[in-house]
C-alpha cells in the first residue's frame, strides 16, 4: 500500500478489520524504511510475511527515541519535537515528516471527543513545556488556539492573575472554555483564586515537572476539582514520541481515537498481551505516525476496562518522568 492510499484511508478507520489492515501497512513500510526497526525486529528472529495481525507486531521500546533518529529513509524532517529535560542526550526526539499530518490527527482526535474546536475559547498554561522548548504539546495548542478563532483564546506563562481575570469575564459571559494546563500550574492558580466554573472544563496534562511533590491522580484531581469548582476534571494523555492523544473526561478514564490503540504487555514478557481488566505495561499503536514509529513499548503501567477505555496507573520503576502523561499511583 503506498503511503498516499494509506493516509487517505487513516481516519476513516471504521471496523477492526480495517485498523488490522493499516497495522499491518504500516508494520511493512517501517520494516522496509527504517533501519534500526528492521535490525530490531530481525534480532527477535519475526519473519514479517508471518504477521497477520497487530498483536503479532514487535513494539520498539520507546527509549530508541532517545538514542536513534527514527524516520523513513529519504523522508525530509520538518520538525523535530523534544521530550521534557534539561539536555538533549536525555530527551525523546520525535522527527516528524508531515507536519499536517499531526495537524490532522490531534485536530480530529480533540474534535471527535469535543466537538468543534471553534466552539471554544482555549486557553493554554504550559509554562514548563514553553520553556523546555520544541514541544509537541505547545505545537499542538498554538494550532487548537488559532482553530477556535476566538480572540480570547491564548497562551499564559507566569500571569496568572490576568488568566484568574480572564476565566472569570468568560465564565459571566457563559462562554464555553477549555483550560489546558500542566499539573502543578493549575495548582498554583486555585491557590491564588477559588471558582465555581460552569462554562470551563479543565484538562490537565501532565505532572509536577519538578516543581512540586507528586501526587496521586485521585488526589490531584480532588484538589483541581475543589479549587475550580467544577464536577470533572479531564486529562490528556499524549507523549512526545506520537502523532495522536487519548482524552478523559473524568475519573481518569481514558478513550483513544479510531486509529490509536492500547495493549497491555506482561511486565515480564514483552511479547505477551494480558485480558481486559489486568494490569501491566502499556504499549502503543499509533497509525498517524506512519513515517516514525507507530509500534511502541512505553514505560507506562495500565489497563483496559471492559468498556474499550483504558486507565493510566503509574510508571514502572526508574522510569524517568517525561511526556504529557500522568503519574504514579
Amino acid at each position: 500500500m503506498k503511503p498516499e492510499e494509506y493516509i487517505q484511508k487513516l481516519f476513516e478507520i471504521d471496523t477492526e478489520s480495517d485498523f488490522n489492515d493499516l497495522s499491518i501497512a504500516a508494520f511493512h513500510f517501517q520494516y522496509e524504511h527504517i533501519a534500526i526497526y528492521r535490525q530490531f525486529v530481525d534480532s527477535r528472529k519475526i519473519l514479517p510475511e508471518k504477521i497477520a495481525h497487530f498483536s503479532q507486531i514487535p513494539f520498539l521500546p520507546i527509549s530508541f527515541f532517545k538514542t536513534h533518529a527514527l524516520i523513513a529513509e529519504k523522508e525530509k524532517t520538518q520538525k523535530i519535537f523534544k521530550s521534557s529535560g534539561t539536555t538533549d542526550s536525555g530527551r525523546s526526539q520525535h522527527f516528524v515528516q508531515d507536519l499536517s499530518l499531526y495537524e490532522k490527527a490531534f485536530s480530529l482526535g480533540f474534535e471527535k471527543k469535543y466537538g468543534p474546536i471553534s466552539n471554544y475559547c482555549i486557553l493554554a498554561l504550559l509554562p514548563s513545556y514553553i520553556e523546555n522548548g520544541d514541544s509537541s504539546l505547545v505545537y499542538m495548542a498554538e494550532k487548537l488556539i488559532q482553530k477556535s478563532k476566538h480572540k480570547e483564546s491564548g497562551f499564559y506563562l507566569n500571569n496568572l492573575n490576568e488568566l484568574i481575570n480572564k476565566l472569570e469575564d468568560l465564565e459571566n459571559r457563559n462562554q464555553k472554555t477549555i483550560l489546558l494546563g500542566v499539573s502543578y500550574a493549575l495548582l498554583d492558580v486555585i491557590e491564588k483564586k477559588q471558582f465555581q466554573l460552569k462554562n470551563t472544563i479543565i484538562m490537565e496534562t501532565g505532572g509536577m515537572k519538578g516543581r512540586r511533590k507528586e501526587m496521586i491522580r485521585e488526589e490531584l484531581h480532588q484538589k483541581l476539582s475543589l479549587g475550580f469548582g467544577t464536577d470533572k476534571i479531564h486529562s490528556e494523555y499524549g507523549m512526545t514520541e506520537l502523532l495522536s492523544q487519548a482524552y478523559s473526561t473524568g475519573n481518569g478514564i481514558f478513550e483513544n481515537p479510531l486509529w490509536m490503540k492500547i495493549l497491555i504487555r506482561d511486565v515480564n514478557d514483552p511479547t505477551d498481551f494480558l485480558p481486559i481488566g489486568q494490569s501491566g505495561g502499556i504499549n502503543i499503536i499509533d497509525l498517524s505516525n506512519l513515517y516514525c514509529i507507530s509500534f511502541i513499548e512505553t514505560k507506562d503501567l495500565g489497563k483496559i476496562l471492559p468498556t474499550g477505555q483504558f486507565e493510566i496507573l503509574g510508571r514502572f520503576d526508574n522510569s524517568d518522568v517525561r511526556g504529557c502523561n500522568l503519574l504514579i499511583v
